[in-house]
């Protein structure tokens, strides 16, 4: 099944309920490090969206509290948004490559980190 398209809220949901594994809506909400949260309402709409794109479930229910887990891994919606990013660019790396390190937010670091990621995978491709 493919990696449901995520809108900033859902992701922000979806981040909290990585970080913290199984969560209620409260839970959910308190996850929140925003001085302006939204409101108790708007995240329960949002988390039965979520359900509905099948990108958690309940995970079990507590009284009358539903307790909720992400279904979808944080790296598969991560690459989905990249896809999508990179699809305005016309699928061409360059351009994101060259805003990362002129806005700064490409470090040595990443950039070797990168690198050695770069030659794991030619070296898997060569073996093949």
């Amino acid at each position: 099944m493919p990696t449901p398209r995520l809108s900033r809220l859902e992701l922000k949901i979806m981040e909290v309920l990585w970080d913290r594994g199984q969560c209620c809506i409260r839970d959910i909400l308190d996850g929140f490090r925003d001085a302006k949260k939204p409101a108790y309402t708007t995240i329960q709409t949002t988390v039965y969206r979520l359900e509905a794109k099948k990108a958690l479930r309940q995970a079990r229910k507590v009284g009358n509290v539903h307790v909720f887990e992400a279904i979808i891994a944080r790296n598969a919606a991560q690459r989905r948004l990249v896809d999508e990013i990179l699809s305005i660019f016309g699928g061409r790396t360059q351009p994101l490559m060259t805003h990362l390190i002129e806005s700064g937010r490409l470090t040595p670091e990443d950039l070797k980190q990168a690198q050695k990621t770069f030659q794991k995978l030619s070296r898997k491709d060569r073996a093949q």
